[in-house]
Formats: C-alpha cells, structure tokens, sequence
C-alpha cells in the first residue's frame, strides 16, 4: 500500500537502502542477539558512508534534507534487520533532530555534522531508575559553577550508551520550580568523565549498547547548554515527534509475516496446505490488513508532520496513535506469525522468537502504550471541547422535540 504511494525518488531512495541492508552481514545480527557484540559501530560507519543517517537534515551538515515521509520508506527496509539496529538508526535521529532544531551553530558543526556522517555516536539520555513514564520527575541535577554546570545523577536504558561520544541529556537545573520550569538539555561528551556500563541482561533488542549511565560531579561547559536554561520542556515536547512517529514503521513484522505466509503455503497437515484451513488463512487476513493500515496512517502522519498542518497538540495526538497503533499491531502480527509456524516457531530454526522478543519493547519505550492512550485522549478533549459542532449535529436527530429532549439529559 505504501509503495503505491510513492514518487520514483521515494523508490530510489527505497532501493538505495535496500541494497544497504542487504550488505548487513547476517554473523553481525546474531552476534548482537547472542551478546557477543555490544555496539555495532561498523553498521553506523556503513550508513554514515552511504550518506544514508540523518536523511531529514540540510546538506551542510551532512543530510539529504528529506522529509519525513522519506524517512520511514528508509526505516521500513532497515526495520528488516531486527530492532537493536532500527533503534540505533533512529537515534541520530532524533538525537540530530534535538540539534537540528534546537541547537546552535557550533553544536550543528562539532556535533551534528560528524553524527551523520557516521563519525560520532550518540544517545538521548531521558529514562532514570526512580522515572520512566514519568519523565517529568528527573532527578538527575545540574548545578551552575562559573562558566560550567555541574551534573549529578544516574539514567537508564539509554540506546546505544556503550559506544556514545556524547548524550543529550535532561537535568533540573532549578530545583523547587515546577519540574515543567526546571529542565535544561545538554550536550554531555563522553570523556568528560560519564560512567557507562553495559549491564542489562534484555530479553530482546539485544547488542545495540543500551546501558546505564552515571554523573558523578560532571563538569559541562556553558556552551553545551542546548537552547534557554530551563527551557527543556519546551524542546522535550518537540522531540516526542520524532521519538514516536519513527515507532510508526512495519517493515520488520511485514517480513515475518510473509515467512509465515509462505511456510503456510508449503507445510501440509491433514493432506492439505495449512494456508486451506481458515484458522490459519484468516490470521494472515487480519495482520496483512492491520499492517497496511498502519503504513497508511503512518503516511498520512508524517505528511502532516512534514507539511505543518493543525497544532503541536494535534500532531502530538496523531503521533501518540500512531506510535500506539503501530506498536500494538506489531506485537499482533509476530504473535500470530509464531502460531502459524506452531512449535518450528519457537525455535531459532525461524527469526519469528527473536522478533517476538523484540516486539515486546515497542509497547513500553518513548512513553508506554498507557501513556499515549493518556496523551490521545487530552489532546483529543482539548480539541473537541473548544470547537462548535461542524458538520451535521446528530444529537439532535431524535424523535422528541428539543425542550423534551433538554429536560431529559440530566449531567449532575
């Protein structure tokens, strides 16, 4: 459905990606699941090289200055190669997008061109032990010294921590102000004396570098500070943009799904293809169907993002429902894959079990499921409240007269 959409540019750019995913080597993706290799460098090397990272920013510092409708055409195909890979891809990203839009002149030069150019590795330090979702309630502290900040504290689960040159990272930087007027960004290199281990044991979405991170007496350099002191929350709600709409993508389950279609096709029981039996025909129905719908709406999203339509809050939903949406489908699609293949499909004979274990983690990170449910139903109300009805008023199209109908709808 998505490729119907497409300019021949788009499939250019497609094909183009296409061929670098196919130069992958296969030892590299097990190595990582296996935990043999903890940060895959060279893969960031080869996209940097084939000017394939950051599509989305200006040619000056390295991109192709794409939108992001171009964009997830390039993350359908790298979302073949399982999600420790797409993860890192979408973290120049995103972490490029925090530069790009936030970030001054000399930050673009020192560190947003190198990024892209696959010189420099980086990662978005947001998550912390005592809040996920709850991102608001950082602890992690910057304190101004002279012409330095000084920063305490610890954040997790960081994507690609065990090789990042640098992080942008979010501490309150006013503390007793109200946490929405407390952040600050900064750009934090890694040899200015960050403690990175490499620690968890992830049931999947295994060696892309995820690891803890710790500030002990940090010395920052005021012109690390990203944007207005204090003024993060402004740039953190931007950011969720980016960090969701890159959710919205279903290469890897498409490809799993068309491994189970076709083991249908071939695996025969009771004298027949098991593709014949409706149990096992209508479950490919149902995934191809919430597969494509997803890459419809993801279209539709980004090019709302990419075209500026309606408000931040409103584009705040779409993405939410996207990156819900996507997610969820996701998880359904691997799932039902797995039970096509019965038992061959817990085996690593099939990637299925290693899809699945990583499909699990894209219900939790850059806000959990629950909260963009919280998300889609503010912006929604805020909306919907603060308009008049605008089309037909079906309320009214009731067989009493209004004064009847008024006296009926008791609300306290």
């Amino acid at each position: 459905m998505f490729e119907v959409l497409m300019t021949e540019e788009q499939k250019r750019l497609r094909d183009e990606v296409r061929d670098f995913v196919k130069s992958v080597p296969r030892q590299l993706i097990l190595d990582m699941d296996a935990e043999k290799v903890s940060f895959p460098k060279e893969f960031l090397v080869e996209a940097g090289r084939r000017n394939l990272l950051g599509l989305r920013f200006p040619h000056e510092y390295g991109g192709r200055g794409l939108k992001w409708v171009d964009e997830l055409i390039a993350l359908e195909e790298i979302g073949t190669l399982g999600m420790s890979l797409t993860c890192l891809y979408q973290v120049v990203s995103i972490v490029g997008e925090t530069l790009n839009v936030f970030g001054n002149e000399a930050q673009k030069e020192k560190y947003l061109k190198p990024t892209v150019e696959g010189k420099m590795y980086c990662a978005e330090a947001l998550t912390e032990p005592r809040g996920g979702s709850d991102f608001f309630g950082a602890t992690t502290v910057a304190r101004k010294e002279g012409s330095h900040y000084i920063l305490n504290g610890q954040k997790r689960f960081i994507v690609g921590a065990e090789g990042a040159d640098y992080f942008v990272v979010y501490a309150n930087s006013n503390p007793g102000a109200s946490p929405r007027d407390a952040l600050s960004l900064f750009i934090v290199e890694r040899d200015m004396g960050v403690e990175v281990k490499y620690i968890y044991g992830l049931m999947g979405t295994r060696g892309g570098g995820v690891g803890r991170i710790v500030f002990r007496d940090v010395r920052v350099p005021e012109e690390n500070l990203v944007g207005e002191e204090n003024g993060a929350s402004r740039i953190f709600w931007q950011m969720m943009i980016p960090e969701r709409i890159s959710s919205g993508v279903t290469g890897g389950s498409r490809a799993i799904l068309e491994i189970a279609a076709r083991y249908a096709n071939k695996r025969k029981a009771f004298g027949q293809p098991i593709r014949n039996f409706e149990a096992v025909s209508f479950k490919i129905a149902e995934s191809i169907t919430k597969l494509d719908a997803v890459s419809a709406f993801g279209y539709a999203v980004a090019k709302t993002v990419d075209e500026g339509i309606g408000t931040r809050g409103y584009q705040r939903r779409l993405v939410s429902e996207l990156k819900r949406l996507s997610t969820d489908v996701q998880w359904e699609v691997v799932n039902d894959a797995m039970q096509i293949l019965g038992g061959i499909g817990y085996t690593n004979v099939f990637p299925v079990e290693r899809a699945l274990r990583d499909a699990r983690l894209a219900g939790i990170w850059t806000g959990t499921n629950e909260i963009m449910n919280l998300i889609i139903q503010h912006e929604y109300y805020q909306e919907l409240l603060t308009k008049t009805v605008e089309g037909r008023d079906m309320e009214a199209d009731v067989p009493i007269t209004e004064a009847e109908a008024a006296e009926e709808k008791v609300y306290e």
